[in-house]
C-alpha cells in the first residue's frame, strides 16, 4: 500500500483505522494524519504492545485494504 495515498486520503481511511484499532481516539487520528510511523506509535501506546507487533498489525491491515483500495 502506498502511504502517500493513505496520507492524501486520510479522511477516507480514518474510519477503517478506527474499526481496526477502536482504542484510538479522534484526536489520535487527527495527530496521525496518515503517517505510518505515527500510527504505529499510537497503536503501541494505546495497546501496550511492541513496535514489532504494531508493525505486524499494520501490515495485516494493509493487506486487507488492498481489496478495498487497489493500487493505482
Amino acid at each position: 500500500m502506498n502511504w502517500d495515498q493513505v496520507e492524501g486520503n486520510w479522511k477516507q481511511f480514518k474510519g477503517k483505522v478506527k474499526e481496526q484499532w477502536g482504542q484510538l481516539t479522534d484526536d489520535h487520528l487527527d495527530t496521525i494524519a496518515g503517517k505510518r510511523d505515527q500510527l504505529s506509535g499510537k497503536i503501541q501506546e494505546s495497546y501496550g504492545i511492541s513496535k514489532e507487533e504494531a508493525e505486524e498489525q499494520i501490515s495485516d491491515w494493509e493487506r486487507n485494504q488492498k481489496d478495498v483500495y487497489p493500487p493505482v
